[in-house]
């Protein structure tokens, strides 16, 4: 946790971009009865009944100092979908920094093997070589700004019925234009200082060992 929060204290650094990346799942579901027409004022009126349509994947990369943020949706949230998206992140995003420090979750798929079975190995040791990883501690990834700006996403314009992943695409690329051209910073102000005081029986006690003060 602590390691974490020592990085969102860094200055902005373009040469060193702290980035947070995280995933969610999205239910597709489709209409069973054509929704009906409302006038100007009144709620939306639709059938109880739906129907599931599969489902596809979130990527969320977002720069908390800088107010930039990317969604990346794909059919599933496999190690090369993950791949896929870090390669993303180094080539096309951030191709001028020199390391892109990412801020994440610690599931299994987040790591260098995803690399090397998605790319040849020269290719994953180059990719590898721009990142800098920063893994929160188990139950612990509400430490993830992603998380948050998946959050947002889903509360702005994926709260309601959506069939298919054409349509996701759409919404959230022009939620991501709209919030990136005002420059929507997330103003992190959960510190170090205030951890240690605001989760202080998390903290083994001086003289005690884990064991003694987990049975405590």
């Amino acid at each position: 946790m602590e390691d974490v929060l020592q990085v969102y204290a860094r200055p902005y650094d373009p040469d060193y971009p702290v980035v947070c990346v995280d995933e969610a799942s999205k239910q597709l579901i489709g209409e069973v009865a054509t929704p009906q027409g409302t006038k100007p004022g009144q709620p939306a009126r639709i059938d109880y009944e739906y129907v599931r349509e599969g489902v596809c994947n979130l990527f969320m990369m977002c720069q908390p100092l800088r107010g930039w943020r990317h969604v990346k949706v794909t059919d599933r949230r496999t190690r090369r979908d993950w791949a896929e998206c870090i390669k993303e992140l180094v080539d096309v995003h951030f191709p001028l920094s020199r390391k892109v420090v990412v801020v994440e979750d610690n599931l299994n798929t987040h790591d260098g093997t995803s690399l090397y079975e998605t790319y040849p190995p020269e290719e994953a040791r180059r990719i590898l070589d721009r990142l800098e990883f920063h893994s929160t501690p188990k139950h612990g990834s509400w430490l993830d700004m992603a998380e948050i700006e998946l959050n947002i996403v889903n509360r702005q314009c994926l709260n309601r019925r959506i069939d298919n992943k054409a349509d996701i695409v759409r919404e959230v690329t022009a939620w991501e234009e709209d919030r990136n051209a005002k420059q929507c910073h997330i103003h992190w102000t959960f510190t170090i200082a205030a951890a240690r005081i605001k989760l202080k029986k998390l903290y083994p006690t001086i003289g005690q060992t884990t064991e003694d003060h987990n049975q405590s």
